[in-house]
This record gives structure tokens, sequence and C-alpha cells, in this order.
């Protein structure tokens, strides 16, 4: 079985994210959504609202997809957390330059920590490249209109936080 780890904070899970997770499917039996706890980061949502907004939208993409997708919390090494959940791909999106020279280094790392695990890097389709949940998260907190970046439950769970 070809499993692969898609990692992130997802706060919030976001069209980009959705996109980089239908199309991952594609390559693996199982895809694990890897919901990193990242206490720095300080996220909106807790750790247990993700892993619920998460599992409700990865419940259709598997039902669309035919892959199995399971949504895994996790707080150690991205590279332990693939070995945890047996994947031999991480798969990471890319929107911008900027990305990749972060996301080199990662791979470098993680190659040095276990070289059996490969990263795959999927380039966000063109009308989701400018979406990052930083800004979605800032545009709901002023008031702005967050609809077309997020799914229907996303965007009420952003209002609900904000109102």
């Amino acid at each position: 079985m070809r499993i692969g780890l898609y990692p992130g904070t997802f706060d919030p899970i976001t069209h980009g994210h959705i996109d980089i997770i239908r199309r991952a499917s594609v390559m693996v039996d199982r895809l694990v959504i890897g919901v990193a706890i990242n206490r720095d980061k300080g996220p909106l949502f807790s750790l247990d609202e993700r892993v619920a907004m998460l599992t409700d939208e990865c419940r259709t993409l598997s039902e669309q997809t035919g892959v199995d997708i399971v949504v895994h919390p996790f707080e150690n090494l991205l590279i332990d957390c693939a070995q945890d959940v047996g994947a031999k791909i991480i798969v990471r999106g890319l929107r911008a330059v900027a990305d990749f020279e972060y996301e080199f280094q990662m791979v470098g790392m993680n190659r040095a920590l276990n070289d059996q695990i490969e990263t795959v890097f999927l380039m966000a389709e063109a009308r989701h490249q400018a979406i990052a949940s930083k800004l979605v998260k800032e545009i709901a907190r002023l008031g702005g209109d967050v609809s077309k970046f997020v799914t229907p439950p996303v965007h009420a769970a952003l209002r609900a936080k904000f109102s």
C-alpha cells in the first residue's frame, strides 16, 4: 500500500489545501493529513477544531476520489510522523518560489534523517496560489469576505470566531 503524508497546520483548511489533497490522492492508496500541533504559531482554531474541519472536508474528498484519506494530529518531527503512519511519500504544496527555498532546506534535513522517504512537491493551481491561511484569517478578522478561499463550513467557523 502506497501511503502519503500531507502535513500542515491547516489553520484553517483552504481551497488551496483541498486542491493539493485532491491531486495528491491520485498518487497514493492512503493519504494521511498530518495536522501539526505547533504551539509556537498560536493557531486561531484549536487542534480539535482543525481536526474536525479536516475530517469533514476529507470525508467528501475520500468519497469523490475513492482514496482512504485520514486525519492524524502530530507534534513530533515530520519525518518521525511519516514513519509512524508508514508513509513513503511526504507531499508538500508550493505557492511561490519563496515556499520552495524553505521546503528545499526541509527536504535536505529530512533526507539526512531518513533517506527512504521521498518528498513530492505539488504546485498550487494558479487560482489558488495567493491563498494562505494566514491571509484568510486576517481578512476574516477585519470583516472581509473569505468565502471564495474556503468552503462554507470553514467560512462559518471563521465568522463565528470573529463575531
